[in-house]
């Protein structure tokens, strides 16, 4: 794919982000009496879900994600659709596996509501067999069209893998970023302790790659509907200065 394929293919997604953010808006929405702006008051549906593409998903998050920058989020009457997301069901579009870090809050970060996605949440973001077995459930089951895993900066799990951390149970959670710390080469010099923040980060961000990989390697059914098309698997970082996500 050359250079204009790609930018056209970016301005397409791009457009359908903002057609499909706009026809959920009108379809949840209800008029504020106050203000006359466009209040969410319904949760996603199925017969919504079901016409979201893995790349209308992705561009969704990243639209959501410019308004949580810009703080130009959405209106939701969040009672309200915890009321209709209650009585008719969740439909989640995506699914964001995400650190437990205070300042990633995955719908608050994509600017989105009750019944948009599945989260599951542990210090440094990474997989194993029951977050696999969520995320399966997510995308076969109950038909969530992507998979993110959400990355960020300035990781207290992956400090302690740097510094080779022995806490209680914190010792076999940080074992598993280990392959991320000796994969990553230095960065800002020879220190690779959590003391660089630069390789802290790098450290990061090879984690997110490699528990991208590690989703389609551990999980048949997972790397199956990505082959196929029915969803996608992608690394993501959240700049936690910023709160601006960068995705790969």
């Amino acid at each position: 794919m050359n250079m204009n394929t790609k930018k056209k293919t970016a301005k397409s997604l791009s457009f359908l982000a903002s057609l499909t953010a706009a026809l959920l808006i009108s379809a949840c929405a209800t008029q504020s009496p106050t203000t006359g702006r466009p209040v969410i008051d319904v949760a996603m549906t199925q017969a919504m879900q079901s016409k979201i593409s893995p790349d209308a998903a992705i561009a969704m998050l990243k639209e959501g994600n410019q308004r949580f920058v810009s703080s130009s989020m959405l209106k939701r009457d969040l009672p309200g659709q915890v009321k209709t997301s209650g009585r008719d069901g969740q439909f989640p579009f995506a699914s964001i596996v995400s650190c437990i870090d205070s300042r990633s809050e995955p719908a608050l970060v994509f600017d989105q509501g009750i019944g948009d996605l599945f989260t599951a949440r542990v210090a440094g973001n990474i997989v194993n067999e029951d977050i696999l077995g969520s995320l399966e459930y997510a995308a076969k089951v109950a038909g969530s069209k992507v998979i993110i895993i959400l990355g960020h900066s300035h990781c207290g799990a992956v400090k302690g893998a740097c510094d080779n951390a022995n806490l209680g149970n914190l010792t076999q959670l940080v074992a598993k970023i280990m392959p991320a710390v000796k994969a990553t080469p230095d960065n800002h010099g020879s220190d690779r302790s959590s003391k660089n923040h630069h390789f802290v980060d790098a450290v990061a961000e090879m984690n997110v790659k490699m528990t991208v990989k590690a989703v389609t390697e551990k999980s048949v059914v997972l790397k199956e509907m990505a082959d196929k098309g029915q969803i996608k698997i992608v690394g993501a970082m959240l700049d936690v200065e910023t709160g601006k996500i960068d995705f790969y």
